[in-house]
């Protein structure tokens, strides 16, 4: 199985994470893992003064970031993973990701809004769920 999962270095992504360690069912080498990172992009008249080698210094050290910790987590599980590093609106990359990929299944946590909250604020999640026919895993 093809499993695409959504993380930003939360504690949402760890609950999703211990979620993986504690159900064998998704855990094993019979799986691919592609961990998608997706940084918010710099606006356009900050970029627009930086040299791009600077701005994709940015980029990469922000995933990094989030990618470091999880390397060591599939390393202890005996497993190999993908980490993908995109950026832009996160629910529109990993639409657009699980587009080209096409996983058999997307997972990711949830930060656990109110509705309220929901609406004001939006929700990854909801739209992830709102955009694909991907099946989404998504743990609180």
């Amino acid at each position: 199985m093809k499993i695409l999962v959504a993380v930003d270095g939360s504690a949402s992504t760890k609950r999703a994470l211990a979620y993986l360690a504690a159900h064998d069912e998704w855990l094993g080498s019979h799986h691919r893992y592609s961990l998608l990172h997706v940084v918010p992009a710099v606006p356009p008249r900050a970029a627009a003064v930086i040299d791009k080698a600077t701005l994709a210094g940015y980029y990469a050290d922000e995933s990094e970031k989030v990618f470091k910790p999880l390397r060591t987590f599939f390393v202890k599980q005996g497993l190999d993973a993908e980490y993908l590093s995109k950026v832009g609106h996160a629910a529109e990359v990993i639409k657009a990701v699980a587009t080209k990929t096409k996983p058999d299944l997307i997972m990711m946590g949830t930060h656990g809004h109110s509705a309220l909250g929901n609406l004001v604020l939006g929700s990854v999640s909801t739209k992830v769920l709102a955009q694909t026919d991907v099946p989404v895993l998504l743990i609180r």
